[in-house]
């Protein structure tokens, strides 16, 4: 399973998906600079220094004052880049993210979490789904996703790109997945070096995990593109094959 914990923005959505160390959430330590003040941590801070107890009191220095470090859940942007184009398993990758991202939103009002879908086929890649936490919304742009011609993959991810540092500007606290479902091929005229620079730009922008789907159908001699481009996202790549619906929404639990 992909799991993201880091530490949470203070502007950051409270929700039930990831970990991650907020403003809210259960005490984990006492620590300089953390949340609200730890009295225990504050004591002991002072105790290690060689405050005295004068009647009754403790005379602290600010030097003493601990706060808390907190772990709790935010909720997420989970952006889905979809190669549909002309191949025989195109409808195959629409029917799964189309179960994931419907599965995934039924539950969204209580992780708050937003879903968008970009599909990569024809001439260009499309926005099928801006970010939305609406079932009916989804499902009804989900059931239009275009489907055939050629892949514009490396054009795809730029736009998911700029969907993600907009949403960043929106939102800043709000943490981003990057869930990229695809064999790996670029056949644009960007190809291989468009994907290159494309996956450069966003690791570099961290703005977001990402994960890789293989999607490259079951062949004598299998291309296995699909790993590369997960080493230069940095990203971890499961097959397809191997997943359904159900496990698909499990395995982009941040």
């Amino acid at each position: 399973m992909f799991r993201l914990e880091r530490t949470g923005h203070e502007d950051a959505p409270t929700g039930r998906r990831s970990l991650a160390h907020t403003p809210h959430g259960a005490d984990i330590r006492a620590t300089s600079g953390g949340h609200g003040i730890n009295l225990l941590g504050t004591l002991m801070a002072a105790a290690e220094r060689g405050a005295v107890v004068k009647d009754d009191l403790v005379e602290l220095h600010a030097d003493d004052l601990r706060g808390s470090l907190r772990r709790g859940r935010e909720s997420n942007l989970i952006v889905f880049v979809v190669d549909t184009s002309g191949s025989m398993s195109a409808r195959s990758r629409v029917r799964a993210v189309t179960g994931a991202v419907t599965s995934m939103l039924t539950d969204a009002y209580q992780r708050r979490d937003k879903v968008a879908v970009i599909a990569v086929n024809g001439a260009q890649p499309t926005l099928v789904l801006p970010p939305t936490g609406s079932v009916d919304v989804a499902r009804r742009r989900l059931d239009t996703m275009p489907v055939g011609g050629r892949t514009p993959l490396a054009e795809g991810l730029l736009m998911a790109l700029d969907l993600l540092e907009r949403e960043h500007r929106r939102e800043p606290g709000r943490r981003a997945l990057l869930v990229v479902m695809t064999d790996g091929e670029d056949t644009s005229d960007a190809g291989a070096p468009g994907i290159v620079t494309a996956c450069r730009r966003i690791v570099r922008a961290g703005l977001s995990g990402n994960l890789v789907i293989d999607c490259e159908g079951r062949m004598k001699v299998r291309k296995k593109l699909a790993y590369p481009l997960a080493e230069q996202l940095d990203a971890p790549c499961v097959r397809l094959s191997e997943m359904n619906s159900d496990n698909l929404r499990v395995e982009v639990r941040l």
